[in-house]
């Protein structure tokens, strides 16, 4: 993306699974100067989907959604759209979904009850290739020493133990070879959940797919 594309009006896509949320963040975000709302996605799989439609410049990216949560969509997204940057826009201020999130490739991690117009700031900031931090965070991080991403230290990486228990199984059958379907049979859930599961297990490692998974949860002592 050229320096003079990326100095015209914002392409926004907003990704929030909460319809509400959804539709009221795009209706004010369209008012702001300089931002131009592109489209909409209930969950991460219709972000995906919607990033080769309408190519956005910005996606402000809600974290926990179902079928394809934020963290696995925003490694989806950075990695083969690179010049796509992402917001992670949440009511969520935990240290380890901060740092899934900057280790997943975010360019900002914002919280739900910053004001539009500071929220619109932040988006044509980032736009601009300004990382962008809510000051709640911002204060978390220093005062966790937690560096931004490209430099956060390996002690920093989210683990395993903050994997739910289910995840864990879900992680050690995949890191067998089964499938889906196996995995469901094996759990006694259906399969709609045992992808929200992986996809979950994905966005809070930073994994890309499933054979990193697989690879992470032998190295761990879990395979």
């Amino acid at each position: 993306m050229t320096e003079e594309s990326r100095s015209a009006s914002v392409r926004l896509l907003v990704v929030d699974d909460q319809a509400l949320m959804r539709d009221g963040l795009a209706s004010l975000l369209s008012l702001e100067q300089g931002i131009t709302v592109v489209g909409t996605a209930s969950n991460g799989e219709e972000a995906l989907s919607l990033v080769i439609a309408l190519q956005p410049d910005v996606i402000l990216m809600d974290v926990r959604m179902p079928v394809i949560d934020g963290l696995a969509a925003t490694v989806q997204i950075r990695h083969d759209f690179p010049d796509t940057l992402i917001l992670m826009l949440t009511t969520f201020d935990d240290d380890a979904l901060v740092s899934a999130a900057l280790q997943a490739g975010a360019n900002g991690y914002l919280l739900k009850d910053l004001p539009p117009a500071d929220l619109a700031k932040a988006i044509r900031a980032a736009n601009s290739g300004v990382y962008q931090l809510d000051p709640a965070i911002a204060g978390k991080l220093i005062m966790n020493r937690v560096a931004p991403p490209n430099v956060l230290p390996p002690s920093a990486v989210p683990r395993v133990a903050q994997l739910t228990e289910r995840e864990r199984e879900v992680l050690k059958l995949v890191s067998t070879g089964a499938t889906n379907r196996e995995i469901a049979d094996a759990l006694y859930i259906g399969e709609a959940t045992v992808k929200s599961h992986i996809s979950n297990i994905l966005g809070r490692l930073a994994l890309r797919d499933r054979t990193q998974a697989a690879i992470y949860a032998r190295e761990h002592g879990l395979g």
